[in-house]
């Protein structure tokens, strides 16, 4: 078992940056493929990004490659989304999830999830 839990949310400007963070605790944080997906009223929670276990990969939504970076500290069990050139359409609840698969390819592959962090990007 991983407990994840997020945090760092908040109201932010457009065009503004946020970093959200992740901390795990329970099993080796680094044997997991962590990742961000975020969920807006209304819609289907979707992928925004993906890091490899000792971080030497990485992988982006098309909606926010050049804006976010995923990156993970193994030595502090956590896992960060840096986003800059924030846009309204990025509000949304922010989750953290980890992956014991080699290399997740969808939602379902994820097996750890936390509570989720509000971010909401005003115009």
């Amino acid at each position: 078992q991983v407990q994840l839990v997020e945090s760092g949310g908040g109201l932010v400007q457009a065009g503004g940056s946020l970093r959200v963070s992740c901390a795990a605790s329970g099993r080796a944080f680094s044997r997991f493929v962590m990742g961000w997906f975020r969920q807006a009223p209304g819609k289907e929670r979707e992928f925004v990004a993906g890091i490899s276990w000792n971080g030497g990969s990485t992988t982006y939504a098309t909606s926010v490659k050049g804006r976010f970076t995923i990156s993970r500290d193994n030595a502090k069990n956590t896992v960060y989304l840096q986003m800059n050139s924030l846009k309204p359409e990025d509000t949304a609840v922010y989750f953290c999830a980890a992956s014991n698969a080699l290399v997740p390819s969808a939602r379902r592959e994820y097996d750890y999830w936390g509570q989720g962090t509000q971010v909401t990007v005003s115009s």
